[in-house]
Protein backbone atom coordinates (compact mmCIF):
# COMPACT_ATOMS: atom_id res chain seq x y z
CA UNK A 1 0.00 0.00 0.00
CA UNK A 2 1.33 3.45 -0.94
CA UNK A 3 0.51 6.59 0.95
CA UNK A 4 -0.21 9.53 -1.34
CA UNK A 5 1.81 12.64 -0.57
CA UNK A 6 -0.22 15.84 -0.70
CA UNK A 7 1.44 18.80 -2.32
CA UNK A 8 2.14 21.67 0.04
CA UNK A 9 1.17 25.03 -1.38
CA UNK A 10 1.92 28.53 -0.09
CA UNK A 11 -1.16 30.54 0.95
CA UNK A 12 -1.61 34.17 1.97
CA UNK A 13 -4.51 34.61 4.38
CA UNK A 14 -6.04 37.95 5.34
CA UNK A 15 -7.85 37.74 8.67
CA UNK A 16 -10.04 40.72 9.56
CA UNK A 17 -10.44 40.94 13.34
CA UNK A 18 -11.57 43.17 16.18
CA UNK A 19 -8.59 45.18 17.39
CA UNK A 20 -8.51 43.84 20.93
CA UNK A 21 -5.92 42.55 23.35
CA UNK A 22 -5.09 38.88 22.99
CA UNK A 23 -6.42 38.25 19.48
CA UNK A 24 -2.96 37.71 18.00
CA UNK A 25 -2.17 35.22 20.78
CA UNK A 26 -5.42 33.34 20.05
CA UNK A 27 -4.64 33.11 16.35
CA UNK A 28 -1.00 32.12 16.75
CA UNK A 29 -2.07 29.65 19.46
CA UNK A 30 -4.48 28.04 17.01
CA UNK A 31 -1.58 27.44 14.62
CA UNK A 32 0.73 26.20 17.38
CA UNK A 33 -1.80 23.82 18.91
CA UNK A 34 -2.36 22.11 15.57
CA UNK A 35 1.28 22.02 14.50
CA UNK A 36 0.88 24.48 11.61
CA UNK A 37 3.78 26.75 10.76
CA UNK A 38 3.48 30.49 10.11
CA UNK A 39 6.04 31.66 7.54
CA UNK A 40 5.13 35.35 7.85
CA UNK A 41 2.82 37.36 10.09
CA UNK A 42 1.93 41.05 9.93
CA UNK A 43 -0.72 43.01 11.78
CA UNK A 44 -2.04 46.52 11.21
CA UNK A 45 -4.96 48.66 12.30
CA UNK A 46 -7.16 49.32 9.23
CA UNK A 47 -10.12 51.35 10.49
CA UNK A 48 -10.43 55.03 11.29
CA UNK A 49 -11.75 54.33 14.78
CA UNK A 50 -8.99 51.73 15.47
CA UNK A 51 -11.59 48.98 16.03
CA UNK A 52 -10.56 46.61 13.20
CA UNK A 53 -7.19 45.10 12.27
CA UNK A 54 -5.92 43.03 9.35
CA UNK A 55 -3.67 40.11 10.13
CA UNK A 56 -1.81 38.75 7.10
CA UNK A 57 -0.56 35.20 7.57
CA UNK A 58 1.60 33.27 5.11
CA UNK A 59 1.54 29.52 5.63
CA UNK A 60 2.07 26.33 3.64
CA UNK A 61 0.04 23.19 3.47
CA UNK A 62 -2.12 20.95 1.33
CA UNK A 63 -5.63 22.18 0.43
CA UNK A 64 -7.44 20.21 3.16
CA UNK A 65 -5.12 21.64 5.83
CA UNK A 66 -5.59 25.22 4.55
CA UNK A 67 -9.38 24.71 4.50
CA UNK A 68 -9.21 23.46 8.09
CA UNK A 69 -7.14 26.48 9.15
CA UNK A 70 -9.67 28.84 7.56
CA UNK A 71 -12.62 27.10 9.21
CA UNK A 72 -10.96 27.21 12.63
CA UNK A 73 -10.03 30.88 12.23
CA UNK A 74 -13.60 31.76 11.22
CA UNK A 75 -14.90 30.14 14.42
CA UNK A 76 -12.92 32.51 16.66
CA UNK A 77 -15.28 35.15 18.09
CA UNK A 78 -13.36 38.37 17.24
CA UNK A 79 -12.72 37.23 13.61
CA UNK A 80 -14.96 38.98 11.05
CA UNK A 81 -13.74 37.13 7.95
CA UNK A 82 -10.87 35.12 6.52
CA UNK A 83 -9.82 35.59 2.89
CA UNK A 84 -7.37 33.24 1.18
CA UNK A 85 -5.78 35.65 -1.30
CA UNK A 86 -4.07 32.76 -3.06
CA UNK A 87 -7.40 31.13 -3.94
CA UNK A 88 -9.38 34.36 -4.44
CA UNK A 89 -7.54 35.44 -7.57
CA UNK A 90 -5.32 38.34 -8.55
CA UNK A 91 -3.74 40.02 -5.57
CA UNK A 92 -0.75 42.17 -4.66
CA UNK A 93 1.90 41.15 -2.12
CA UNK A 94 4.66 43.38 -0.82
CA UNK A 95 7.34 43.18 1.82
CA UNK A 96 9.70 45.76 3.30
CA UNK A 97 13.30 44.90 4.13
CA UNK A 98 16.18 46.77 5.71
CA UNK A 99 19.49 45.34 4.52
CA UNK A 100 22.85 46.32 6.05
CA UNK A 101 25.92 45.83 3.85
CA UNK A 102 29.51 46.56 4.89
CA UNK A 103 32.29 47.03 2.40
CA UNK A 104 34.91 49.27 0.91
CA UNK A 105 36.17 50.05 -2.57
CA UNK A 106 34.73 48.04 -5.44
CA UNK A 107 32.31 46.11 -3.21
CA UNK A 108 30.81 49.39 -2.01
CA UNK A 109 30.39 50.69 -5.56
CA UNK A 110 28.85 47.39 -6.68
CA UNK A 111 26.41 47.39 -3.74
CA UNK A 112 25.21 50.87 -4.74
CA UNK A 113 24.88 49.82 -8.39
CA UNK A 114 22.79 46.76 -7.51
CA UNK A 115 20.67 48.80 -5.09
CA UNK A 116 19.89 51.23 -7.88
CA UNK A 117 18.80 48.36 -10.16
CA UNK A 118 16.46 47.06 -7.44
CA UNK A 119 15.22 50.59 -6.62
CA UNK A 120 16.45 50.22 -3.05
CA UNK A 121 16.91 53.44 -1.09
CA UNK A 122 19.92 54.21 1.07
CA UNK A 123 18.46 55.11 4.47
CA UNK A 124 21.73 55.17 6.43
CA UNK A 125 25.36 55.34 5.45
CA UNK A 126 28.77 55.40 7.09
CA UNK A 127 32.22 55.25 5.53
CA UNK A 128 32.12 51.46 5.91
CA UNK A 129 28.45 50.44 5.51
CA UNK A 130 25.02 51.12 4.05
CA UNK A 131 21.51 50.33 5.20
CA UNK A 132 19.21 49.85 2.23
CA UNK A 133 15.42 49.97 2.30
CA UNK A 134 13.76 47.72 -0.27
CA UNK A 135 10.08 47.18 -0.95
CA UNK A 136 8.75 44.55 -3.32
CA UNK A 137 7.63 40.99 -3.77
CA UNK A 138 9.21 38.38 -1.49
CA UNK A 139 11.12 37.01 -4.51
CA UNK A 140 12.59 40.44 -5.24
CA UNK A 141 13.67 40.84 -1.61
CA UNK A 142 15.20 37.34 -1.62
CA UNK A 143 17.14 38.10 -4.83
CA UNK A 144 18.49 41.39 -3.47
CA UNK A 145 19.63 39.72 -0.24
CA UNK A 146 21.35 36.91 -2.18
CA UNK A 147 23.33 39.44 -4.23
CA UNK A 148 24.26 41.49 -1.17
CA UNK A 149 25.46 38.34 0.62
CA UNK A 150 28.39 38.24 -1.83
CA UNK A 151 29.22 41.91 -1.19
CA UNK A 152 29.32 41.98 2.61
CA UNK A 153 25.82 41.41 3.98
CA UNK A 154 25.78 42.11 7.72
CA UNK A 155 22.14 42.07 8.79
CA UNK A 156 18.59 41.80 7.42
CA UNK A 157 15.28 42.91 8.91
CA UNK A 158 12.08 41.96 7.09
CA UNK A 159 8.56 43.20 7.77
CA UNK A 160 6.66 40.16 6.56
CA UNK A 161 4.18 40.09 3.71
CA UNK A 162 1.20 42.39 3.36
CA UNK A 163 -1.34 41.58 0.68
CA UNK A 164 -4.72 42.56 -0.73
CA UNK A 165 -6.95 41.77 -3.68
CA UNK A 166 -6.60 43.73 -6.90
CA UNK A 167 -9.51 45.75 -8.25
CA UNK A 168 -11.79 48.56 -7.13
CA UNK A 169 -13.62 46.87 -4.26
CA UNK A 170 -12.57 45.70 -0.81
CA UNK A 171 -12.18 42.00 -0.15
Amino acid sequence: MKIAQQSSERHVLNVIVDNEAGILAKISGLFTARGYNIDSLTVADISEDHAISRITIVTKGPEPVIDQIRAQLERLVPVHRVIDLTESGAHVERELALVKVAGKGDARVEALRIAELFRANVVDTTTESFVFELTGSPDKVDSFIALMRELGLVEVGRSGIVGMMRGPSAE
